[in-house]
């Protein structure tokens, strides 16, 4: 195989050390710098409950196909991708990698920024290439369409995907190029959609492009010590294999919006379609803030039997608010999974149309919680104004527990 620098070369210099010199030397690293640190290493992947309340501003998601030729480059690729994210997260000289002058975006001292790097690997890296195939998660499996879907296949699935994190978006360009530098000839990149959170305006959790509050519901999370760890990270007792212990189901969907068409429909009538006051993200059915319980009224003359609060968790027959739903099951399983979605605005199409909307990003235990959630949601109201066209499934890597361990080791040993 071709690499744009010897590769065997380059993990001999850097395992150990975490970094090349620029004349080609291995170097010391340095202590982690000043500055907004979120720790690399632990028994969970960073970037998926931490920062937990205030994610970064800034996010990339890519997906890559990966194209190592044998189980060892794989190894290889796992190494690399992991002695570069903890230096990039912790920061220090902000040295090249051999064979390249490197970007310099960041002057001569990599800041860390808030950055975190979290992988996931999607199911197609268990087929007979590497000899995983017997080692897949449980649930994991390619995005199919859901009914409204019109799913571009230049931008869905792939073996493994990236999702980068950062306050500001030249820290994210910093760590992508540095990356891609470093993983020629082991990946090749298939699709990247870049993502923006807005500020808390004027408070609470910050807007999606629609104008309404989004990721609400992971205060039910946080609220109560242990849900998060009950809904959201594999582990005992489990169907799934051991290796996976510590990880969780990752699911972006790129979600277009039509905002010309949703500019033209009247408040009053978005916040039917949403469940919830604009301004204040407060339920139309009462309460105090964004927080407070939807307590269903039973007509669904205030909040919409179709309404996408009420199709996207709704009240089961065990709630004494519950009221029979016409667009759900009678027994319904409570829909706890992590948000963590970014917005973002690329280029308009060539017939002129705005292409914008949500990268919606979510983590949780099981799969089929998502999917299930998903298929209600078909049915909402919502469903005119939104067309979602890529994305995929995967299953984020349990943490790095220290400097010996690297991304993937209890799956690859």
């Amino acid at each position: 195989m071709s690499h744009s620098y010897s590769r065997r070369s380059f993990m001999g210099g850097t395992l150990a050390t975490g970094l090349i010199g620029v004349a080609g030397k291995p170097v010391q690293e340095s202590s982690p710098i000043a500055g907004d640190v979120v720790p690399f290493h632990g028994v969970h992947q960073s970037g998926i409950t931490s920062p937990p309340r205030t994610p970064q501003q800034q996010g990339i998601f890519v997906s890559y196909d990966v194209t190592a030729e044998n189980r060892s480059e794989l190894n290889e690729l796992f190494h690399v991708l992991t002695t570069r994210a903890r230096f990039l997260t912790s920061g220090g000289p902000a040295r090249p990698a051999r064979d390249s002058s490197g970007s310099g975006l960041l002057g001569s001292t990599l800041v860390p920024d808030g950055l975190t790097v979290t992988v996931g690997l999607g199911s197609s890296l268990f087929d007979d290439r590497y000899g995983l195939a017997g080692r897949k998660p449980t649930e994991l499996v390619p995005m199919t369409a859901f009914a409204h879907d019109d799913l571009n296949p230049a931008e869905c699935h792939g073996d493994l995907l990236l999702q980068l994190c950062a306050n500001h978006t030249d820290a994210l360009v910093n760590a992508l190029i540095d990356l891609h530098a470093r993983t020629q000839g082991l990946m090749r990149q298939r699709w990247r959609i870049d993502g923006f959170r807005s500020p808390q305006r004027p408070s609470g959790t910050p807007r999606d492009l629609l104008g309404f509050h989004d990721d609400v519901a992971n205060h039910f999370l946080t609220d109560v010590e242990g849900r998060i760890e009950k809904f959201v990270w594999t582990h005992a007792p489990s169907p799934e294999p051991a290796w996976t212990t510590g990880g969780t189901y990752q699911v972006v969907r790129i979600v277009r919006f039509d905002l010309d068409k949703w500019d033209k429909v009247p408040v009053e009538q978005q916040q039917r379609i949403i469940g919830r006051h604009k301004v204040t993200g407060i339920p139309l059915n009462g309460g105090t803030n964004e927080n407070s319980p939807t307590v269903y009224d039973p007509q669904g003359k205030v909040m919409p039997f179709n309404c996408h609060v009420r199709l996207a968790n709704p009240k089961t027959a065990d709630s004494p608010f519950a009221a029979p739903n016409p667009y759900v099951p009678a027994k319904v399983p409570p829909v706890h999974i992590w948000r963590r979605s970014y917005q973002y605005m690329r280029a308009p199409d060539v017939n002129g149309r705005m292409d914008a909307g949500h990268a919606f990003c979510c983590f949780q235990r099981r799969l089929r919680t998502y999917v299930e959630m998903q298929q209600r949601l078909e049915s909402e109201m919502l469903v005119p104004y939104i067309s979602p066209t890529g994305g995929g499934y995967f299953f984020a890597l349990p943490g790095v527990i220290n400097r010996t361990d690297y991304y993937a080791r209890a799956l690859l040993t």
